[in-house]
């Protein structure tokens, strides 16, 4: 099962820059999106009736919003859950999704999340530490049921030095990579579940999935690596390869982030 998570920065303006042209090449079989930014009806006559969806747009029109898509005659897609009930504020709509995914009598249990950016000593990076407990509270539910499972997408967070091309003048002075988040994702490996990715990589520097727009930071690779796969223990013994679709060029991006693709031999 091959699985791609992408943060879209609004799936019409990724459309025009080449996203479908993507997937027609990679071919995942399961594809989470977040920031799609665009309603439920829009979304699905952009995909077209290849793909199976659910989706979450955010309450708030432009903004956040995520899916889940599979491949029509390959899965099944069953138990769709959105929001984690507690979207009381607008800005906390659109940012979690999840479905069980079923091909070939194997069924995975796969979330789309797109977490809070936030922004150091604001509201803003207020709400995103009171939605990391609640995140924290269902993945909780979900290791323990024992299903197998994977938690993508954009966490908006780094978990350390590896993670960030400059650690150092942005530790603890800019969301993302202060202390009281991080601390969150690396509870979550402690209690059970897997990154995936930084499995698989091994003690390397990055790999990156985000770089910026602005400036050099995408030719100079001056990247954050904030796009996971969190994979409960069964799933993650299964999974094979990872490969995130830096594109060749700058002016070849659809998106600032990086497709996220890893492969499990479910």
């Amino acid at each position: 099962m091959k699985i791609t998570s992408i943060n879209l920065n609004g799936i019409r303006a990724a459309v025009k820059r080449g996203f479908l042209d993507w997937i027609a090449v990679e071919d995942p079989d399961v594809l989470l999106m977040q920031e799609v930014r665009a309603d439920t009806q829009i979304t699905e006559d952009i995909l077209g009736q290849e793909w199976l969806l659910a989706t979450e747009p955010c309450r708030i029109k432009g903004r956040a919003g995520v899916a889940i898509a599979v491949r029509r005659g390959r899965a099944t897609l069953d138990d769709v859950r959105a929001g984690l009930g507690d979207a009381d504020t607008d800005v906390d709509s659109g940012r979690w999704i999840e479905a069980v995914v079923t091909a070939d009598s194997q069924s995975v249990r796969v979330v789309s999340a797109y977490f809070h950016s936030g922004e150091k000593d604001t509201p803003k990076q207020e709400a995103k530490m009171a939605h990391l407990p609640r995140i924290g509270e269902r993945m909780a539910e979900i290791l323990a049921s024992g299903e197998k499972a994977v938690v993508c997408g954009d966490y908006n967070v780094v978990r350390s030095r590896q993670d960030i091309k400059n650690w150092t003048p942005n530790h603890n002075k800019r969301a993302g990579v202060l202390d009281e988040e991080i601390v969150f994702l690396n509870d979550w490996v402690d209690a059970g579940w897997h990154d995936v990715v930084r499995d698989l990589a091994g003690d390397v520097q990055g790999p990156y999935t985000w770089w910026s727009w602005r400036g050099k930071a995408f030719d100079n690779d001056t990247g954050w690596r904030i796009d996971y796969h969190y994979a409960t223990p069964t799933l993650a013994s299964i999974a094979t390869a990872f490969a995130i679709g830096r594109a060749q060029a700058y002016d070849q991006r659809f998106s600032d982030h990086a497709p996220l693709t890893v492969t499990y031999q479910v």
